[in-house]
């Protein structure tokens, strides 16, 4: 991932996502086969809808098109959505509004013997996060330190 084309995407969308009383959720610059996309997610309380995807689309593609020079030399496809129910946690007040809810923590080495845990987080701290989780039919709860996690995100209970 092209990190600089993230950052001045994040740069440049911010103003106009914040001007709309949106949040600018997350933006990522993806090669899948042979295609370029950037993608920019988008909430707001309550969800966001089609028009207004379409509404930041239009005003971010117009101002990249201004950009001189052009930040992203390839071809790309510019896609505007909401995150989704399993919305990534990133920020810090994505985690804070996550407290009490079910959430899926990917991690860069293994704790207790796994990668990845599903439970719902039942307290939040700077350097840590404390997961209710089922482990063969136990409720354990599973501290995790927060610079162990790779990603986290919102999750679907099955």
């Amino acid at each position: 991932m092209d990190n600089n084309v993230v950052d001045i995407v994040t740069n440049l969308a911010t103003p106009i996502v914040d001007a709309h009383k949106f949040e600018l959720v997350d933006v990522e610059f993806v090669q899948e086969a042979k295609s370029w996309y950037l993608r920019l997610y988008i909430d707001k309380p309550g969800g966001i809808t089609i028009n207004e995807c379409a509404l930041v689309s239009d005003e971010v593609g117009e101002k990249l098109d201004e950009l001189d020079p052009d930040p992203i030399p390839q071809a790309y496809f510019l896609e505007v959505s909401s995150p989704g129910a399993e919305r990534p946690l990133k920020k810090e007040q994505d985690y804070e509004r996550a407290l009490n809810h079910y959430i899926h923590v990917s991690l860069y080495q293994k704790l207790d013997g796994e990668k990845a845990y599903e439970g719902t987080m039942t307290d939040l701290t700077p350097d840590e996060l404390t997961l209710k989780v089922n482990l063969k039919g136990r409720i354990k709860d599973l501290t995790i330190p927060r610079d162990k996690i790779a990603k986290a995100r919102l999750a679907i209970k099955f």
